[in-house]
């Protein structure tokens, strides 16, 4: 009884979160004749103007007028009619390198498997893809609250016998280059033989050090089973490096209780604006170890604000 509610429980976020990502999107479209961030900006900042024919131009607006914008860019300065404007997009200074704008990393709340202690804000959220066979969502309900959800989706098996997972995580605090963090991942596993259907998961904190293109995140866990918790923590340590523009490095290292071979793993980040997909592998050190590794493929796609 208590398995089926909360298949069903885990089944109900993932449809509300599912239902609010797209109603998030479809509002996005039908949003036509403004635009934000037409404005002059201060000195910190500049601007990406995207035009309605798909091109953008990185500068600053330097006069508004009635129907049009003047815009000083690395190649002049240029008159554009509002009525070209499809968007402007307000970025920091530091973003822009060599003249090119490195947008923002879509995936820093996530290693590889491990959460880092940074915090989706209120209205963002992304969906997640891990081996193909292990979808699932997440939301920002607040800047310190998250709540992710998903199920396995093995061909051949019942929905019954699939696996449901939750993954709550709360943020306790947050500075420029230091967060903090606690949560758990929760998995309503399919029945055993001996027709039971258990709970198991981890009970987590994590830190995380750095900015968004070069970070370090340590964090701690106790493993679960039903209400028997584990004598002895896990530990992982772990990281990212921006390498370039779409590119960072990444690596994710578990220490476990009673086993004596670490698992490391290394790999890349290849991500655009709003979607990210890791290749990576996975190793034991030690007896265990065996070449190259075991592949690990994900993929995240983000919506929201």
């Amino acid at each position: 009884m208590y398995r089926s509610k909360f298949k069903w429980s885990a089944t109900l976020i993932l449809s509300v979160c599912l239902t609010f990502g797209l109603s998030l999107t479809a509002i996005g479209q039908e949003e036509t004749g403004k635009i934000d961030n037409l404005v002059i900006p201060d000195e910190n900042s500049m601007q990406i103007i995207i035009l309605k024919d798909g091109s953008t131009i990185l500068g600053r607006i330097s006069e508004i007028r009635e129907g049009e914008i003047v815009f000083e860019s690395n190649v002049g300065e240029m008159t554009i009619a509002k009525s070209k404007i499809e968007k402007v997009k307000l970025v920091s200074k530091s973003s822009i390198r060599k003249g090119k704008y490195w947008f923002d990393n879509p995936n820093t709340t996530r290693l590889y498997f491990a959460p880092t202690a940074r915090m989706l804000k209120k209205g963002e959220g992304y969906f997640s893809d891990y081996y193909l066979f292990f979808p699932g969502i997440a939301f920002g309900f607040s800047d310190n609250f998250t709540l992710g959800g998903g199920m396995s989706l093995f061909p051949f098996v019942s929905p019954g016998d699939q696996m449901f997972y939750l993954t709550p995580k709360v943020g306790l605090k947050a500075t420029q280059s230091m967060s903090l963090a606690a949560g758990a991942l929760i998995i309503a596993m399919p029945k055993n033989d001996d027709d039971e259907s258990p709970l198991v998961g981890i009970l987590y904190g994590v830190g995380t050090i750095g900015d968004p293109h070069g970070s370090l995140t340590i964090g701690l866990g106790y493993g679960f089973v039903d209400d028997e918790l584990a004598d002895k923590p896990m530990f992982m340590i772990g990281g990212e490096k921006r390498l370039s523009r779409r590119v960072s490095f990444v690596s994710e290292n578990w220490i476990f209780p009673g086993v004596d071979f670490p698992v490391v793993s290394y790999g890349f980040r290849f991500f655009g604006e709003g979607i990210s997909v890791d290749l990576a592998l996975f190793n034991a050190l030690g007896d265990e170890m065996f070449f190259p590794g075991l592949p690990w493929i994900d993929f995240v796609f983000n919506f929201g604000d």
